[in-house]
């Protein structure tokens, strides 16, 4: 198979990924972040990355939004909420960010493959995603992609559809947010 094949492939996978998404998840998700004093977000590896680009948009749109983690985000409060974006649910740093958190009495979101996971119990709520974990021998549901490529390029999808949902709520457009885009370089 050729690369652009694959591209397909994967594209034709993150339909069916993107066709299993709870709209009542999301909207919950929504309404926490608007509601929110600060929104904090954790993420290990890929899903990381995937979580600094969500507080970048969130930033962009006005919203008080933190990476956990970086050496500018401040003490996580009450009125605050935390996302963490986890395929298994079970990364041991996240599941210690998310202990800490609920002994500090704010909202968690885990956004997981598995809502019954370590993050998922200690989490106010869940946002399912469709996906295949790290070992694919343990899953029904198949990719052509290696370890966890398709919950992570979810995430981002995710990610960037609930901006857009955000925007929709605010009266937001692409003019208004890049008033807020970095001017320095």
């Amino acid at each position: 198979m050729q690369t652009v094949q694959y591209a397909a492939k994967i594209v034709a996978e993150l339909e069916k990924s993107a066709a299993l998404l709870s709209d009542q998840e999301a909207e919950t998700l929504v309404n926490s972040i608007l509601k929110a004093k600060k929104v904090f977000v954790a993420g290990g590896g890929r899903s990381g990355f995937m979580a600094k680009s969500f507080v970048m948009r969130m930033m962009h749109m006005g919203i008080d939004a933190y990476v956990i983690g970086e050496t500018v985000t401040p003490t996580f409060e009450q009125d605050d909420l935390l996302i963490i974006g986890s395929g298994s649910g079970e990364t041991k740093g996240l599941v210690s960010i998310a202990e800490k958190a609920r002994s500090i009495g704010g909202t968690i979101a885990a956004v997981t493959i598995n809502p019954e996971s370590s993050i998922g119990k200690l989490s106010t709520f869940t946002v399912k995603l469709p996906g295949a974990p790290k070992d694919q021998s343990q899953s029904d549901f198949h990719t052509i992609q290696p370890m966890g490529s398709l919950f992570e390029q979810t995430l981002l999808v995710f990610y960037d559809a609930l901006i857009l949902r955000f925007m929709e709520k605010n009266g937001l457009d692409h003019d208004k947010m890049y008033g807020k885009h970095a001017n320095l370089e």
